[in-house]
């Protein structure tokens, strides 16, 4: 039997606005009523139309998730799927349903614009993994969609949800510095993004503590893969380093190839660090020393701050910082 508000709000002994408005979650409805109409609604199996209660409530409960790197790449790293998985965990808790839009080389980004971010189709967008000269935010904010960064940005009228990369790097190279490492290189991220400056800046900043000369000949920029890192590390090997801080664990595993390749033991003749704790740093041979950043809880903190924008129970921009963990391991030559 196919039922209707007039029939949920017969059975219910109330009127049909009042049965629209439990659906639509209005406040003016008594507790009891609510529960009462839920109850109903339960029993009977009934389905509110979305098309219909998107009319109502200006909502259409799908959350866009836009990531604009490649798709080959975005799967390659295991960092991604993590975050993926935190986002699409609080939207299934929130009643919202995720939508994934990814660039290929066959799509033109502004046309992915205009269809998916500029078609009303979406309540809220989360991006991640943007560069700082990337139009897209410009653009969001020109727009008016309500929509979170996964990472910092420099824009104080931007949402941002991230973790503590400067901080994070500082107790990584700290601890290399007390192993008795004096010839610390890094494999730093993109510096067009923050994490690669973050990162970067705790580098700098560890070293200038000590009193260290901080070195550019000792730093190379990797794009947070396991290639970049191996590429990265080859041309580090000229410099000698007694240690490496890399600014994430793919570009970590990438660099301990390119050393192994150069003869170079781990952690003998070169102690390392990474920066992401994945499900490869523990089983890896020697197991990698990392800065652990909850990446589930950072997509699903993401998901419940855009959320909280998106339903009004938050104002203005809203700035979160996760803290982070040395995980140590054998790669650094301690336990």
């Amino acid at each position: 039997m196919t039922h209707t508000l007039e029939g949920i709000a017969r059975l219910a002994g109330v009127s049909r606005s009042t049965v629209s408005r439990v659906i639509n979650n209005h406040p003016s409805v008594k507790p009891e009523v609510r529960e009462h109409v839920w109850q109903i609604i339960r029993q009977v199996g009934y389905q509110p139309h979305a098309a219909a209660r998107s009319l109502v409530t200006k909502r259409t409960h799908v959350i866009g998730l836009f990531i604009p790197r490649a798709v080959t790449a975005l799967f390659g790293d295991p960092f991604f799927p993590l975050l993926i998985r935190g986002i699409t965990d609080t939207c299934n808790a929130h009643g919202c349903h995720l939508m994934l839009s990814l660039c290929s080389g066959h799509i033109d980004p502004d046309d992915l614009y205009r269809q998916v971010l500029r078609g009303g189709y979406l309540d809220g967008v989360v991006v991640a993994s943007t560069n700082l000269d990337d139009p897209l935010v410009p653009r969001l904010i020109g727009d008016g969609v309500r929509f979170l960064s996964v990472g910092a940005y420099p824009d104080s009228r931007v949402s941002y949800v991230d973790v503590d990369n400067v901080s994070g790097t500082r107790m990584a190279v700290e601890h290399l510095l007390r192993q008795g490492r004096r010839r610390i290189a890094t494999i730093c991220g993109p510096r067009a993004m923050v994490a690669g400056r973050d990162r970067l800046a705790g580098y700098r900043q560890a070293l200038e503590a000590r009193g260290m000369a901080y070195d550019e000949a000792l730093v190379a920029e990797g794009d947070f893969s396991e290639d970049g890192g191996r590429a990265a590390m080859q041309r580090l090997l000229a410099q000698a380093p007694d240690a490496l801080f890399a600014a994430s664990d793919m570009m970590a595993i990438g660099a301990i190839k390119a050393l192994r390749e150069a003869g170079r033991r781990i952690p003998q003749d070169v102690a390392i660090v990474g920066f992401d704790d994945l499900p490869l740093a523990s089983i890896m041979e020697p197991g990698l020393t990392t800065v652990r950043q909850p990446i589930e809880r950072l997509g699903a903190m993401a998901a419940e701050v855009l959320l909280d924008l998106v339903e009004g129970r938050v104002e203005g921009p809203q700035h979160v910082i996760l803290p982070v963990q040395l995980v140590v391991r054998q790669s650094c030559g301690s336990r």
